[in-house]
């Protein structure tokens, strides 16, 4: 199927021949269905700290923290093209009520002076444009690069919060946050996932600030960025699944989405680490929660840890008493939410003792789970895995057979979903690091329908980052409140009044 020219690009982009194949046999076989078994709520797979105990695990994760090296890891290369659907759609001459309630509050939105400059610069006035209905010419200065260029620029360096000494970008405010949580005896290390094109905007915005974030928080940042690799990228077929190839012959690989970031979460060198994504922070008189909800996230995970560790120890000796291993199976079941294979009873002393062993030593992840409230996102399931162990799982709609009646009953029983709000260990008991992607479902990736040039074309993403590249992983859900998940998808969420500054949110 590849002549020579082929397996030089192919060997060029990072990848092999097999992963190529084996890509291509997913276009060709699909994906299967995750089976769930049920939804997982509050006191069956769901843990509700209650508020009378917060100050407690705050305390305790404050006391834990100087002596752990802690890193919030941010995936920001996402276009914030999505986000102006409606204003590109007005650019056009197809007004709606989204773009009517824009116009109407303009004023309030963080960007409002930096757009009034840029016509201002070309003689333009902007409020008489807007008194005048001249919505195309705000629109142009607005998304294209004859002003601001915000329908091409990624969502973390847009205005998003005004303040009295000046707006913010997401990826500021996230530096604010992570000085909260993220503080390491004053030291405090963010990672930002960028896309090439735009990481020198990025790195010329934190050279710009950093020091005056420095000075006000009295804490020292290191930022660091990374690209998603190139050897992640997937190959895209035609709708006869035979390589897809652009004019000049060559084959066509894709990015395949938020998946492939496992690699770079793989990089990471620390010993708990935060995931949020860009989009989802607010102004500061709202951050206490999230801040709160932070550390209990980190605290379940590092009780849950200390208790790990020391069944391993108890676990890795030459005899093991049946005593340890009813321990082990208490744990897994009841703290990790592990349930055995059905035919686990039949199963020898040693092969139990593998088992234990086996499901101990993995990476552990702790994520946030906020009340449904129709948004789109994983939820959370209890699943039956490849073994025949049931476990927690972040499940997204696309991994459910839909056309069964009771799976899909059951995904719509799901009382949480998760807003990407994590904690996570990446190191094993010894405090090296687990290579990420042995811990991944390939089965759990997803093929879309894409097209380029005008022609038709199949391509593939990778499984998920919080669902199937984490599928293997000994999972915490936790309860965390709604006003945790503030995330802006449309121009017009940066209305609501969690985005505004003087915002009072019951």
């Amino acid at each position: 199927m590849f002549t020579s020219t082929d397996l030089d690009q192919i060997a060029a982009q990072g990848t092999t021949t097999q992963t190529v194949d084996q890509q291509i046999r997913h276009f060709i076989d699909g994906f299967p269905f995750l089976h769930i078994i049920r939804a997982a709520t509050v006191g069956d797979g769901i843990i509700r700290v209650p508020d009378e105990q917060l100050t407690r695990y705050i305390r305790q994760f404050d006391e834990q923290a100087p002596d752990l090296a802690l890193m919030k890891f941010v995936p920001a290369s996402g276009a914030a093209t999505r986000m102006f659907k409606s204003l590109f759609a007005a650019l056009d001459g197809k007004s709606d009520k989204a773009t009517d309630a824009f116009f109407a509050q303009l004023v309030d939105f963080a960007f409002y002076d930096d757009l009034k400059a840029a016509m201002s610069h070309d003689g333009l006035d902007l409020d008489k444009a807007v008194a005048d209905q001249d919505r195309k010419t705000v629109l142009t200065y607005l998304l294209t690069d004859k002003g601001l260029d915000y329908g091409s620029l990624p969502k973390g360096l847009l205005k998003f919060h005004n303040y009295a000494d000046g707006p913010r970008t997401p990826v500021e405010e996230h530096l604010v946050e992570g000085a909260a949580y993220a503080n390491s005896d004053g030291r405090v290390r963010l990672h930002f996932t960028v896309s090439p094109e735009h990481r020198s905007r990025f790195e010329a915005l934190i050279k710009h600030e950093l020091a005056d974030y420095e000075s006000w928080l009295g804490v020292e940042f290191e930022v660091t960025f990374s690209e998603q690799k190139k050897s992640t990228d997937t190959i895209s077929v035609n709708p006869d699944n035979t390589p897809f190839r652009n004019a000049d012959g060559t084959l066509l690989f894709r990015p395949a989405g938020h998946g492939a970031l496992i690699e770079n979460l793989n990089d990471i060198d620390a010993d708990l680490v935060f995931i949020k994504n860009i989009d989802n922070v607010v102004p500061d008189e709202l951050k206490e929660m999230t801040v709160t909800y932070k550390k209990v996230l980190a605290t379940v995970l590092l009780d849950a840890q200390k208790q790990l560790f020391r069944l391993q120890e108890l676990l890795d000796t030459d005899s093991v008493s049946e005593g340890y291993l009813a321990e082990a199976d208490a744990f897994l079941q009841t703290t990790l939410c592990v349930t055995p294979p059905d035919d686990f009873s039949g199963r020898s002393q040693s092969e139990k003792l593998a088992y234990y062993r086996q499901k101990l030593d993995r990476p552990i992840r702790a994520c946030g789970m906020v009340k449904n409230v129709g948004e789109p996102g994983g939820g959370p399931f209890w699943a039956r895995n490849a073994d025949g162990s049931l476990s927690l799982q972040v499940v997204e709609s696309a991994q459910v057979d839909m056309d069964d009646p009771q799976q899909k009953t059951l995904f719509e029983q799901a009382t949480h979903f998760n807003p990407v709000d994590l904690a996570c260990s990446l190191k094993n008991r010894q405090g090296q690091k687990y290579n990420l992607p042995n811990f991944r479902d390939p089965l759990t990736g997803f093929i879309t329908a894409k097209s380029k040039d005008g022609k038709d074309l199949k391509a593939q993403e990778l499984p998920g980052l919080w669902n199937g590249a984490m599928a293997d992983w000994n999972t915490l859900f936790v309860e965390v409140p709604l006003i945790t998940f503030n995330p802006v998808k449309t121009v017009n969420d940066l209305l609501r009044a969690e985005h505004q500054p003087v915002g009072i949110v019951d």
